[in-house]
């Protein structure tokens, strides 16, 4: 009964500490809520305030924008209305201009008009004054004109004759004396010197015993040399020195060339002569290659094929009357660029006209041809301009002088030509009749080469043994021999000598 009771008693206590419980916690929460609520309160009072202020201060700066921009359109509408006053002034004032044009136009008119009316008037009186001078004098306007200038001729037909001859007199004159000066300034600002080409060239020798070696066995050296190189060479008793002579200038050169290397080398024989002739040529090739274009770059003519530079480097070793045919074409280049300045025609084109102008001499004993037309055909296959061609085609009137740039190369190839002591003729007709006696020589069918040689009194001929045996060269040799007494004109005789060499060649391995 006792545990029933302290149960029952228990279960009322924890029932009614429940409940004090809650009812604590109810009033506690009823007391926090009411000091929040007063919080909130308090902030929205405070919030109200400060949205008031800035409602205040936002109006005040509304307010103050507000007149701002009102003022400044006011001011901007007065600005307009000056504006749109100064336009209507001005738009009155041109009014006003029109206006005024308009009756001056309208003036100018009506004196326009009067003025014909004059004008008509004049001229009406002006032919009824001419028909009745014409009734007067029975003579009309252009029969007295005609009178009057056969009049006026007769009395001074003789003063117009006078007159016009000392113009012309005078003209003439200063014509001349012009060309003189331009020819002279030229000259005297190109005075360059002129040598004369020779046929010979000395190579020195470190002794005499070297000629031994040079001539060699029975002269098997020498005779080497002379073959390969087709010149002659003289061992005289000249002492350190031995005489190449040719009359072709790249063959005494090559060979003087080569034998300078033979003397250095001291191998001197048949098989390193051929080796050496054979370096010399392509070191004379070089040297052609460099003289053109050095020639060019030296006279200011630019921009030609370097195949033109190539055979224009030829003339270094080609003479005309004993003259070096590439100084005088540069010498040329230079009058011709002088005169060509002083009478304003195209300098580039009068420089390189002169200097052209003899290019197919480098090849006129291996084509047929002038030297002229060989030039021609050079420069117009290479791509030479068509002006040029024209001006040194004319230089010795075999075309016409198309431009005055033809005339002036003419002009200057006759300066050059015309210095004291620039030629000689004898030597060019020297040369010419051995180019010739070797070029009647290669005509014949089955030759390699021909040289001239002992100053043409001998010509050495050298046949392919392929194609020309014993018997044959025998007979060449008697053709050739008949057909230079009948073709060419030379003193004494001539020694044809026909030469078959026959080699056969194999490698031992």
């Amino acid at each position: 009964m006792s545990l029933k009771l302290v149960a029952l008693f228990l279960s009322v206590a924890g029932v009614v500490g429940v409940a004090v419980g809650y009812y604590l916690r109810l009033i506690i929460s009823l007391g926090k809520k009411g000091s929040m609520e007063l919080e909130i309160k308090e902030m929205l009072l405070a919030a109200k305030e400060e949205a008031k202020k800035i409602t205040a201060d936002a109006e005040v700066k509304a307010t103050k924008t507000l007149n701002d921009a009102r003022v400044e359109i006011k001011e901007k509408e007065e600005k307009i209305h000056q504006i749109e006053d100064r336009l209507i002034k001005k738009e009155d004032l041109l009014d006003k201009r029109q206006t005024d044009i308009d009756k001056e136009v309208e003036m100018i008119k009506i004196r326009v008009a009067e003025i014909k009316t004059i004008r008509e008037k004049a001229d009406k009186l002006e032919l009824d004054r001419l028909a009745a001078l014409e009734k007067i004098a029975q003579l009309s306007a252009n029969d007295a004109k005609d009178q009057l200038m056969k009049i006026v001729e007769k009395r001074s037909e003789e003063d117009l004759l006078v007159r016009m001859n000392k113009l012309d007199t005078q003209g003439e004159d200063m014509l001349n004396k012009k060309a003189q000066d331009i020819l002279a300034i030229s000259i005297q600002r190109l005075a360059s010197s002129v040598t004369q080409d020779i046929m010979s060239t000395m190579v020195e020798i470190p002794s005499d015993d070297v000629k031994g070696k040079i001539i060699g066995k029975e002269g098997r050296n020498i005779k080497a040399f002379e073959r390969v190189t087709g010149v002659e060479v003289m061992v005289d008793d000249t002492p350190g020195a031995i005489t190449i002579s040719s009359f072709d200038p790249v063959r005494r050169h090559t060979a003087a060339i080569a034998l300078r290397e033979l003397i250095k080398d001291g191998r001197i024989q048949p098989v390193k002569i051929e080796s050496l002739v054979e370096k010399a040529k392509q070191d004379i090739n070089k040297t052609i290659k460099e003289k053109g274009e050095a020639a060019a770059y030296e006279c200011g003519v630019l921009g030609l094929d370097p195949r033109i530079l190539l055979i224009l480097g030829r003339l270094h070793f080609r003479t005309s009357y004993g003259q070096n045919v590439l100084q005088h074409s540069m010498e040329m280049a230079h009058i011709a660029g002088m005169i060509a300045e002083e009478l304003g025609a195209n300098v580039q084109v009068a420089k390189a006209g002169a200097l052209l102008h003899d290019i197919g001499k480098a090849l006129d004993h291996e084509v047929a041809g002038t030297h002229v037309e060989i030039g021609r055909r050079i420069l117009q296959k290479f791509g030479a301009p068509e002006e040029v061609i024209k001006a040194m085609q004319a230089h010795h009137e075999e075309y016409p002088y198309e431009t005055i740039e033809s005339r002036i190369v003419q002009t200057a190839d006759a300066i050059s030509g015309a210095r004291p002591g620039a030629r000689r003729d004898n030597i060019e007709n020297y040369i010419k009749r051995l180019g010739d006696l070797e070029a009647l020589a290669n005509s014949f069918p089955g030759i390699e080469k021909s040289y001239a040689l002992q100053a043409g009194r001998e010509i050495r001929i050298f046949v392919k043994p392929e194609e020309v045996d014993d018997l044959t060269a025998k007979n060449m040799a008697r053709e050739i021999a008949m057909k230079i007494e009948k073709d060419l004109k030379y003193p004494g005789e001539i020694k044809v000598n026909v030469i078959r060499e026959t080699r056969t060649i194999e490698f031992a391995r």
